[in-house]
């Protein structure tokens, strides 16, 4: 099954539903991660690639989503400002440069940024733009397609939205706004040309089938970088307790993955330090890209480990 599959996919076929559940039981493990990292070099070839991320607007967000600390009904205790500094913002800016990341996205949170504050970064990613080589991405919540505009006229080429969960899933955990929401974002920015960032978080009590049903969807919006978040319980959301996947599990996840979206840059994203014990082995699966250096409200990595690692596996940066 496992040869048969991955030869479909080489072949440049699209695997059914049904046909992932069937490989997801397949007790030969190891064969499939191998499997999908053949996939991977022989679709998308040994590139790494980098991004960086700046919490550029920190908590009091109207949203209810149980796993995050940003949210304001949540005690999380995390700083809270209404948006960064430019001059922090441009600091972090050169050094993302000097380390050779590649992209780098304004993050902030809320359920979509106000006009104001977007006309703010707007202003900031024209300067980036004139003294830095670097992509520039966002992820600003449901914004509408004017906006989304506006951001794309100011050298943003990205947006981010992640889709976290399957629908049916999605609706247990956060009842605020809907993945319905999230894909009208998504189509809106796709519209005024920008590509679009999405994936999801795993290990919030879904089941195998909600994580494939993510994969499933984000190929039917031509997703081609997709962020694979392991959730980190954030005491404080309702969340806290939530007990981690197995490591099975985790690399089973990003093997079928790269099996649904083979085309894919299947990106290292929040939770990395509770699966650093396995970071070879996801990438052997199918791991093509990476968040590097700080996140939002948790601990990330380091960017010139990060570097070294997958060039001694390898691949290019």
């Amino acid at each position: 099954m496992i040869e048969i599959l991955k030869e479909k996919v080489l072949n440049g076929g699209q695997i059914s539903r049904e046909e992932v559940l069937l490989l997801g039981c397949e007790k030969e493990k190891e064969a499939l991660y191998l499997a999908a990292g053949e996939i991977r070099d022989k679709r998308v070839g040994r590139r790494f690639d980098t991004c960086s991320i700046i919490n550029a607007r920190s908590g009091r967000c109207s949203e209810n989503c149980k796993w995050c600390a940003q949210a304001g009904i949540f005690k999380t205790n995390i700083q809270e400002y209404e948006l960064i500094d430019e001059q922090t913002c441009l600091k972090m800016v050169r050094l993302n440069a000097e380390y050779g990341v590649d992209k780098f996205s304004f993050v902030t949170s809320g359920r979509a940024l106000s006009d104001k504050n977007i006309e703010r970064i707007c202003e900031y990613a024209c300067k980036i733009k004139a003294h830095a080589d670097l992509h520039l991405c966002a992820s600003m919540g449901l914004l509408k397609k004017n906006q989304l505009q506006r951001l794309a006229n100011a050298g943003i080429k990205r947006y981010h939205c992640n889709l976290e969960t399957s629908p049916r899933y999605f609706s247990t955990l956060c009842t605020t706004h809907t993945t319905a929401d999230k894909i009208e974002t998504i189509r809106a920015a796709q519209e005024v040309g920008m590509e679009v960032c999405s994936g999801g978080i795993i290990g919030m009590g879904e089941n195998r089938e909600d994580r494939i049903d993510l994969a499933l969807i984000l190929r039917e919006l031509g997703i081609k970088s997709v962020p694979i978040n392991i959730l980190s319980p954030i005491p404080g959301t309702p969340l806290e307790n939530a007990l981690p996947l197995s490591d099975e599990e985790v690399l089973t996840t990003i093997a079928l993955f790269r099996f649904i979206l083979p085309d894919a840059y299947l990106r290292f994203a929040g939770g990395r330090t509770l699966i650093a014990h396995l970071e070879t082995q996801a990438i052997q699966a199918g791991i093509n890209a990476a968040i590097v250096g700080d996140l939002l409200t948790t601990v990330g990595s380091k960017v010139l480990e990060d570097m070294k690692k997958v060039k001694a596996l390898g691949f290019t940066v």
